[in-house]
């Protein structure tokens, strides 16, 4: 298993022989004012050949149109029932409808949705545009994407129905982590901070966590860099830090299995 980190929640994740590439965004700068800050890791032109796409809402660090114009058309491009038809509508005949509870199969992989508690909507007025997906990704090897999403209750129950009641384990957690300042109470509503990230690796049982969600695009309220500098500084002190690998954009991790219990 190899993770690739381009950027921001652009993901390419190598897995049970399949390549797919998460919430594409290759774009200059965010929303035409929000610069990007590094390069995409990989450049589109450069990327290898991708089994599919995973799309998990509509905002526009998540979905950018431009990367989806120039990635291939004869892939599936999964994404949330209401993002789909809304893409099929647009012109993007391979989206392809995932919703929450529902499964999809590529090769020997097996990839099940759940929701995220996060609004995804793109614009004020189109709330009912709003779904936003969570994935797991199930081969012989697993990957829990978490997309956009707060900690509540239930954040980790996809894992806990899909693998912990057959007695498996995660293996990794690809993680996204923000922050916001005191006057932005609302931010943790929908988004993760560091410390939020540390407390869903650990109710996720998995073997390692890598962050995303940082080191791409400066945002209004924070830099690139203010989530994952104070995550850096947690784990110096954090019980946990020996499992969560800092993917720098345009590094990879490879990820072996566990050797067995002897």
């Amino acid at each position: 298993m190899r993770i690739t980190y381009i950027g921001h929640a652009t993901l390419l994740l190598e897995i049970g022989g399949v390549t797919l590439l998460t919430d594409p965004n290759f774009d200059p700068k965010l929303g035409k004012i929000l610069p990007r800050v590094s390069a995409p890791g990989i450049a589109l032109e450069k990327l290898p050949r991708l089994d599919a796409i995973l799309l998990t809402h509509a905002h526009a660090d998540h979905l950018s149109f431009d990367s989806l114009e120039r990635l291939p058309r004869k892939i599936p491009l999964f994404a949330p029932p209401v993002i789909a038809r809304w893409l099929r509508r647009l012109g993007f005949d391979h989206a392809v409808e995932l919703a929450p509870g529902e499964t999809a199969h590529l090769g020997d992989v097996t990839i099940h949705a759940a929701a995220a508690t996060h609004r995804g909507n793109r614009y004020g007025y189109d709330r009912w545009r709003s779904d936003a997906n969570m994935y797991l990704l199930d081969a012989s090897e697993t990957i829990f994407f978490a997309g956009d999403t707060a900690l509540v209750a239930d954040t980790h129950h996809l894992v806990e129905r899909v693998l912990w009641k057959k007695g498996r384990e995660l293996d990794l957690a690809l993680l996204p982590i923000g922050y916001a300042p005191w006057w932005k109470p609302g931010f943790r509503n929908g988004h993760l901070t560091h410390e939020d990230a540390l407390t869903l690796f650990e109710k996720l049982r998995a073997r390692v966590l890598v962050p995303y969600h940082w080191g791409t695009f400066r945002h209004v309220t924070s830099t690139a860099h203010d989530a994952i500098r104070r995550l850096r500084e947690r784990l110096e002190s954090h019980h946990l830090s020996d499992a969560v690998r800092i993917v720098e954009p345009g590094e990879s991790l490879e990820l072996h299995p566990p050797s067995p219990a002897r």
